[in-house]
C-alpha cells in the first residue's frame, strides 16, 4: 500500500519553495547554512528562514510567483541561525541534528504507482493524489475530466467526489508534510527539504536510502548533533554523498519534487 503526490500539491509547492531557496544559498556560499519552513494557502505564502545567507526580496518574490502561482502573496522572515548551531559546524561538518533514519528497499508496488503518478501528471500537470494497494488503484487528479482518466486506467477508482480544481486555494500546503510520498517505507526523526546539506536530517536520509536500495536491506542509523561519524563512515563524506545526488538531480527544489522515491 502507498501514496504519491506529485509536484502541483500544495505541499509538494511548499517543498519547492523551500528547495529553491536553498539552492540561491548554494550560489552564494559553497556550504551555507540555511533551514526553510514553508506554510501557504488562500493567496498567502509564509517563509522563515534561519540562514547565513541574506536572500533578497526580489529572489523571495520571484521564487513564490514561479512555484506557487503570480497571485500568491510572500510573508519573509529571515533570521540568523543560532550560535550554538553555528559553532556546532565551525571547524566542518558535523551532524547538524539529532535523528533517526531508516532506509528501506523501494518494492515495485511503489515503483509502478510513482511511474503511474509521473505518467499522468506529465498530461495535467497540475495538483494529484494517488494509491495502490494490491490491484486496487485510486487517482484523485485535478482538472482533469474523470471520463478521460477512467478511459486511459479502467480498473482505477477515479475521483471519488468528482472532478476538482485542486491547488493551494483548495487545501494549505507545508513543508515536510508528504515525506510518506517522498519515502515510501523509510522512516526518519525529521524532514528531507528546505535544509543544507549539514543537516543529518539530508544528508543521513540520503545515504540511508542509497545504501538500501545498493543493498536490499533496510538500513538503520541514529546520530547525536555534532557527531564526526555515522555509519562508520565520516561525516564529510556523507555530506559528499548526499551532495553528488542532489547535483545529479538538478538541486534541491528539483529533489522535493519527487523525493526520494522516484
Amino acid at each position: 500500500m502507498y501514496e504519491k503526490v506529485n509536484p502541483a500539491h500544495p505541499d509538494k509547492v511548499a517543498d519547492r519553495i523551500a528547495g529553491a531557496l536553498v539552492d540561491y544559498a548554494y550560489t552564494q556560499q559553497e556550504n551555507p547554512r540555511i533551514a526553510v519552513e514553508v506554510l501557504l494557502g488562500h493567496g498567502v505564502c509564509h517563509i522563515i528562514a534561519e540562514t547565513s545567507v541574506r536572500i533578497p526580496k526580489d529572489v523571495i518574490d520571484s521564487t513564490v510567483s514561479r512555484i506557487a502561482g503570480p497571485n500568491v502573496l510572500p510573508n519573509y522572515v529571515e533570521v540568523p541561525q543560532d550560535t550554538h548551531l553555528a559553532q556546532n559546524q565551525a571547524g566542518g561538518p558535523r551532524c547538524g541534528d539529532n535523528g533517526i533514519f531508516k532506509g528501506m528497499p523501494v518494492t515495485e508496488e511503489q515503483k509502478k504507482l510513482t511511474e503511474t503518478a509521473r505518467f499522468i501528471y506529465g498530461v495535467y500537470g497540475c495538483d494529484g493524489k494517488y494509491i495502490l494497494d494490491g490491484g486496487r488503484l485510486i487517482i484523485c487528479q485535478s482538472n482533469a475530466e474523470s471520463v478521460h482518466l477512467r478511459e486511459a486506467f479502467p480498473d482505477a477508482e477515479v475521483n471519488p467526489l468528482g472532478d476538482w480544481t485542486g491547488g493551494s486555494d483548495v487545501d494549505s500546503g507545508a513543508t515536510n508534510r508528504k515525506l510518506g510520498s517522498d519515502m515510501a517505507d523509510s522512516v526518519t526523526g525529521g524532514g528531507l527539504h528546505g535544509k543544507d546539506l549539514s543537516k543529518a536530517d539530508v544528508s543521513v536520509n540520503i545515504h540511508a536510502f542509497l545504501k538500501a536500495q545498493r543493498t536490499g536491506q533496510p538500513v538503520e542509523l541514529c546520530c547525536a548533533i555534532g557527531d564526526d561519524t555515522v555509519d562508520g563512515l565520516p561525516y564529510t563524506e556523507i555530506v559528499e554523498e548526499a551532495r553528488e545526488y542532489i547535483r545529479s538531480l538538478g538541486g534541491f527544489e528539483a529533489f522535493a519534487e519527487w523525493g526520494l522515491v522516484r
